[in-house]
């Protein structure tokens, strides 16, 4: 790989070295760049400067609001080569590649289960460790996993901001919406590999091939 300015070589060197040169003094994370310190510790302040026109969300850097738009526009610029699968942000695309590729860097150090993301494999050792570091601000149940508990918080607050297109039913994440909307499309994507009976979700497949198996 070539860089046109020295300073480019430098922080790109990090990537191999594993120098983290720049530390928060909060919580003492640690940062390849200068500039990714610096919006990361807006986290332990209240300073949140980039404001969506449209919900008036607030964000501390301005890339997270941009990509936070794309919710509001339906943009999806990046796109994987292999399904056309598209992504609101590249580097969910990155690990979406993986899927197609069979590459899964992450190993969890316990069972040695490997995974496509670091994040994917944070949220699998916690089966191990048994923590569940994110809670309901409302009724106080525990999660592995910060989506789960956003989505589950819907339930105390009403929001439900996924809408079908076709009978406008909405649902509280966009995972319980595409369920829904095999209803329209009479798509059954799940295949029992023993008698190829077919199921709109996963949940159902698992539950049935228990006849099989006994």
């Amino acid at each position: 790989m070539v860089f046109n300015e020295k300073s480019s070589l430098i922080t790109h060197k990090r990537l191999h070295s594993g120098d983290r040169p720049y530390g928060c003094d909060v919580c003492n994370k640690v940062f390849i760049l200068k500039r990714n310190m610096v919006n990361h510790q807006r986290v332990h302040s209240v300073e949140h400067p980039f404001c969506c026109a449209v919900c008036n969300k607030t964000f501390t850097v301005k890339s997270k609001l941009t990509q936070h738009k794309r919710l509001h526009s339906g943009e999806h610029p990046y796109c994987c080569d292999v399904c056309n699968k598209t992504f609101t942000q590249k580097g969910d695309m990155v690990i979406h590649q993986r899927i197609h590729s069979g590459d899964r860097p992450y190993c969890c150090d316990v069972c040695h289960k490997s995974f496509i993301s670091k994040k994917y494999m944070a949220q699998h050792r916690r089966i191990h460790s048994g923590e569940r570091p994110f809670s309901s601000v409302v009724c106080n149940k525990t999660f592995t996993r910060k989506g789960d508990m956003v989505i589950h918080q819907r339930i105390h607050s009403g929001d439900r901001p996924y809408c079908c297109d076709v009978c406008h039913k909405s649902f509280i994440s966009n995972s319980y919406m595409a369920q829904h909307r095999r209803i329209h499309s009479g798509e059954r994507p799940f295949c029992c590999v023993v008698c190829n009976k077919t199921f709109t979700r996963k949940g159902y497949m698992v539950i049935h091939q228990r006849i099989h198996s006994g």
